[in-house]
C-alpha cells in the first residue's frame, strides 16, 4: 500500500497519494519529502512534495483544494 500523504498536482489540486487518480500510482520517498506519479507503464509523469497532511500543506503557505482521484487531470482547455 503506498504511503498515505498529500501532493500538489500540476493544477494546484490537493491529491492523496493514496488516490491520485487519472490512472496514475504515487511512489513516495517520505525521508526526501519527495513523490513520483508515474503512469501505468511506469513512465515519469509528475513530481511533487510529500506532504503529511493538508494542514502541512497550508502551513507551508500553499492554498489547494483537496480533490478525489475522480477529478480529472489537466484541464480541458489545454488538450486534456
Amino acid at each position: 500500500m503506498p504511503d498515505e500523504g498529500y501532493f500538489v498536482d500540476w493544477d494546484g489540486n490537493l491529491r492523496r497519494t493514496d488516490d491520485p487518480g487519472g490512472g496514475y500510482y504515487c511512489d513516495v520517498d517520505r525521508p526526501a519529502r519527495y513523490v513520483a506519479i508515474m503512469t501505468k507503464s511506469g513512465a515519469l509523469a509528475h513530481e511533487a512534495t510529500f506532504y503529511k497532511t493538508p494542514d502541512d500543506v497550508a502551513k507551508a503557505g500553499i492554498k489547494a483544494s483537496l480533490v478525489p482521484g475522480s477529478h480529472p487531470w489537466g484541464r480541458k482547455a489545454d488538450g486534456f
